[in-house]
């Protein structure tokens, strides 16, 4: 093993670079307008850091009415097999009348459906509270107004719900879980031969998009096999969600939506199955995740804005996101932007994380194309330790999924990376523009890469590494 430092002169042009390995002395040049600079070790942080105070100082927790609502006084039973659902329906409707306070689940195993809150009502499990949820799918109808995929549909009800509600969490030591497996949910992905598939509506779905259909046309339900997410908090504000731990997602697990003033702390999620993201805010703002362990089955956060024109026909984007003393394990990746991100995102800050496994892919990734477009901008990253990922610790591709055929070029600008310690990584870059996409002002400054087994993938970027130790094996 043998590791130097890139020294250059911070304002060079910098070196061009394709197939060439960092930590070696040769460069090979290449014709595409990709450049990767290195220069003397600097010690400015990007000044947007500055934004960080405000932000925070917005996001301030719900505070709710000092009143209880046990589930077993509704007729709960904690058994694991009697349905409860009424019981939760009834506890919450009692709360709400009364003016707002705290649905209680003690400790004990319950079977639930969907539970749908409302505004000034806490859902509190407390410790050893176990809340399964049913794998009946006809249990989550009717049908409700949400989004699979950064689309917007009326489908299965999520496991948690709440719409267009105000002063709304779940909190507490207990375990949500989803049951979700191979034989009920999982399977309708349709990977299995002969299983269950939701490839039909899916694609019946994009097409509604693509043609701009109004969103009430947009039904789906029974034999559509679309998922729902876990916990989803659709149009809310003032939301907090603390301390529970997540299993057995049929989809995305944690998925607030066009919501404001959200709190994710504490959480711990444990799910791998298909497209168990583990938090994706969806065109929000002011978001603050923080404190939190992912170990999951896709990417770890995923920060999304709409697919498509429904992106575009929303047109909100997600900004002012907070991530912060997080662990990430398993996962596509640990802080992701995309690939649903046609409203745009911006102003993200991540810091003070751990992430560390071999099927844990990067660390930072950006992904879009030229159908779903949008600008991607002001995205910080300082002070994260990684042992080991399996990529790339800076992933940005733009040729995902339907690549460079479209109408909407995306835009990624402004991504600055500080204080990155890597101890192992296939490359430290894999980032992939195209022809008239833009990839401008992507910096990593003052970090560490000590095992790098490769040459970095940079194409149509502009992308550069200050003040960079790099290690390589001979």
């Amino acid at each position: 093993m043998r590791a130097r430092v890139i020294l250059a002169s911070a304002l060079a042009l910098g070196l061009l670079q394709t197939g060439c390995r960092i930590g070696q002395e040769e460069v090979s040049g290449r014709a595409a307008p990709a450049s990767v600079a290195r220069a003397q070790r600097q010690t400015t942080t990007a000044p947007e850091w500055a934004q960080l105070p405000k932000i925070l100082a917005r996001i301030k927790a719900p505070v709710f009415p000092a009143r209880e609502f046990r589930i077993t006084s509704f007729g709960a039973v904690a058994d694991g097999q009697s349905d409860c659902t009424g019981a939760m329906a009834k506890a919450i409707a009692a709360c709400v009348q009364a003016g707002g306070g705290r649905v209680i689940v003690p400790a004990g195993e319950f079977l639930t459906g969907p539970i749908h809150l409302k505004s000034k009502v806490e859902l509190h499990l407390e410790r050893g509270a176990v809340l399964k949820f049913t794998t009946d799918s006809k249990a989550y109808l009717p049908a409700v107004l949400t989004r699979f995929e950064g689309m917007e549909c009326y489908n299965y009800s999520p496991l948690i719900y709440a719409f267009a509600q105000e002063n709304v969490a779940v909190t507490g030591e207990g375990l949500l879980d989803g049951q979700a497996s191979n034989e009920n949910w999982w399977q309708w992905t349709g990977k299995k031969s002969g299983a269950l598939n939701q490839k039909a509506a899916r694609q019946r779905l994009v097409k509604m998009v693509e043609e701009n259909a109004p969103v009430e046309q947009r039904r789906f339900g029974e034999g559509d096999y679309l998922r729902p997410s876990f916990v989803e908090m659709n149009r809310c504000r003032n939301v907090l969600i603390q301390g529970v731990r997540l299993r057995g997602s049929p989809m995305w697990e944690l998925h607030p939506v066009r919501s404001t003033n959200v709190i994710v702390r504490g959480v711990e999620i444990m799910s791998h199955g298909p497209n168990n993201d583990g938090c994706d805010p969806e065109c929000c703002r002011d978001v603050l995740i923080e404190d939190c362990v992912f170990d999951t089955g896709d990417d770890c956060i995923a920060i999304k804005s709409g697919r498509n024109n429904d992106g575009r026909r929303v047109g909100i984007p997600s900004e002012n996101i907070v991530v912060r003393r997080c662990t990430m394990k398993d996962g596509h990746g640990g802080v992701v932007i995309g690939s649903e991100i046609s409203g745009g995102c911006r102003n993200v800050f991540a810091e003070d994380c751990r992430m560390d496994s071999p099927h844990l892919e990067r660390v930072l990734r950006l992904k879009s194309n030229a159908v779903r477009g949008g600008v991607i901008e002001n995205i910080f990253m300082r002070n994260v330790r990684v042992g080991q990922v399996a990529d790339a610790v800076l992933q940005i591709d733009f040729l995902y999924e339907e690549g460079a055929k479209g109408a909407y070029p995306p835009t990624a600008r402004n991504v600055v990376m500080e204080n990155i310690s890597v101890n192992r990584t296939p490359r430290v870059l894999n980032v992939v523009g195209f022809p008239g996409a833009t990839i401008s002002g992507v910096r990593i400054y003052n970090s560490s890469f000590t095992q790098v087994k490769g040459p970095d993938v940079v194409k149509e970027a502009d992308v550069k590494l200050v003040g960079c130790t790099i290690g390589s094996r001979d």
